[in-house]
């Protein structure tokens, strides 16, 4: 995937892009970026693959808002998807980017064929004042206090499933390697006051379906199904997959992926 970056009103936005045909959409969790979904493309042939690095990852400018929200992502995502003449597209979100694609889905229905919930985060807006400050302060503070090698050494395991190979790991955690302070502080934020279920009291708008790793040990089968459930979505389970599902499995992720676009993207969809 290739590298690029245009200038918004809002400042740079990175982003990587491979392939032709109808457009899907990734927007990667909290603790990655664009590069991370290179190993999907080679299993989601015939599409224009476009990935962003979210505000305030890779070279992509911060938002404004220091506290920011899942409504405050969708602007600058909407913002993007003008600048590269996508008027309609499949949107995957993965764990954070999950909330990112429910809000953009409750904001601009019309601008999307369907919605891909991937090992979604729900957030902890409804927990108690405890849990959600330790929610933001834990994760950007042990990065700060560890320093990103060592955090991510600690952290990136845990993304994938037991006994992933070496070089899944080493992506994870070169990813980690990658975060900034400030941007990761935000989607931490984020994280510990929102919530997913707020921005769809109705369901979701347009088509939808929620995949998870079957060894998920973060965002759970059992969450996700159970999210699932209370949505209407359709569920499927991806067999030797954690938590980055799309690393762990990218060939079963892509083809889940296909599986639901394909019927939904029609060719005047194609930008």
């Amino acid at each position: 995937m290739t590298p690029q970056t245009l200038t918004l009103d809002a400042g740079r936005q990175a982003y990587r892009e491979t392939g032709e045909g109808p457009a899907i959409v990734l927007l990667h969790g909290i603790s990655s970026g664009a590069a991370s979904w290179a190993p999907l493309a080679a299993h989601l042939g015939g599409y224009r693959l476009l990935a962003w690095d979210a505000p305030g990852y890779g070279d992509s400018q911060p938002l404004a808002a220091a506290e920011p929200t899942a409504a405050d992502y969708t602007v600058r995502l909407e913002a993007w998807l003008d600048a590269l003449g996508i008027e309609r597209c499949v949107l995957v979100g993965h764990s954070l980017g999950a909330m990112m694609a429910s809000a953009f889905a409750a904001r601009r229905p019309e601008r999307l064929a369907g919605v891909v919930l991937a090992d979604p985060a729900l957030g902890y807006r409804d927990a108690d004042d405890a849990k959600r400050d330790s929610v933001y302060r834990s994760r950007w503070t042990m990065l700060v206090e560890q320093g990103h090698e060592a955090y991510a050494a600690a952290r990136a395991p845990r993304l994938l499933r037991d006994g992933a190979d070496d070089a899944d790991v080493a992506r994870v955690r070169e990813g980690m390697q990658r975060l900034h302070v400030k941007g990761f502080a935000q989607a931490c934020w984020m994280l510990a006051n929102d919530a997913l279920e707020g921005y769809l009291p109705e369901g979701l708008p347009v088509p939808a379906t929620v995949l998870c790793g079957d060894e998920d040990a973060i965002t759970t089968p059992e969450a996700s199904r159970a999210l699932a459930e209370r949505l209407g979505l359709p569920y499927r389970g991806l067999p030797r997959a954690g938590h980055a599902s799309y690393i762990d499995a990218p060939e079963a992720f892509g083809a889940a992926v296909a599986a639901f676009a394909g019927p939904l993207l029609a060719p005047s969809t194609r930008n």
